[in-house]
């Protein structure tokens, strides 16, 4: 099963999912605790310990496919001592944020020319031939996959971090629109993702981010 799955692909995405998904949620949480709300630390979130944020069925779809959740961290915006939807935005811009840094970061090798972009696509090409992931490997992927993650979030539809962000953007009536269909976000997400809307969505912007970072 594992030489089915690609053993170097499924590490290189057990690293990211231990480190991009902990740092994502442990974002939204410190965020929520600076601005005063307790729910997340007493709820065991503010750690980057990765078994307090994995969701099994999200953590299982990103090492076979490479997109997954995490368990998303209980906030009270009521807590917040700034109760405006400013507090909640950055809080909900926090987990993507942190997403977008670490693919900043991530990105410095190829930039400064220490690993080359031909150097990633082929230790993927030819990463059926390795055990362990190669680094030009283990770092494309892991910018790809928080990008990814970055992008997806910021979906205006709920529960993602998007509607949350675009209601502090938004004009009022784009808000109640969105309060309008929050009920039916989940189902929107599934119909995004089951048609093949999702891809036409974020491959554009995706690869985009990946040139401008890797140059």
């Amino acid at each position: 099963m594992l030489s089915n799955l690609d053993l170097s692909t499924l590490i290189a995405h057990l690293f990211v999912l231990l480190t991009a998904f902990s740092v994502h949620e442990f974002a939204h949480a410190w965020m929520a605790n600076y601005f005063g709300d307790p729910t997340p630390r007493m709820n065991g979130r503010l750690t980057l310990n990765p078994l307090a944020h994995l969701d099994p069925i999200g953590s299982l779809l990103l090492l076979i496919a490479g997109f997954g959740w995490a368990k998303p961290v209980p906030v009270n915006p009521y807590a917040l001592r700034r109760r405006s939807s400013s507090a909640m935005m950055l809080v909900a811009l926090a987990g993507p944020l942190s997403n977008f840094v670490m693919a900043l970061i991530a990105a410095i090798p190829f930039r400064i020319g220490w690993i080359s972009l031909e150097e990633a696509i082929l230790a993927i090409q030819t990463r059926s031939n390795h055990l362990l992931p190669t680094l030009p490997q283990l770092l494309f992927v892991f910018i790809q996959i928080n990008l990814l993650l970055m992008l997806f979030n910021l979906l205006p539809v709920a529960p993602l971090d998007g509607e949350k962000i675009a209601e502090y953007f938004f004009p009022p009536r784009w808000v109640q629109f969105l309060e309008a269909i929050r009920p039916y976000g989940p189902l929107i997400l599934m119909a995004i993702v089951f048609f093949g809307v999702l891809g036409y969505l974020i491959s554009p912007p995706l690869w985009f981010l990946i040139r401008i970072l890797v140059g």
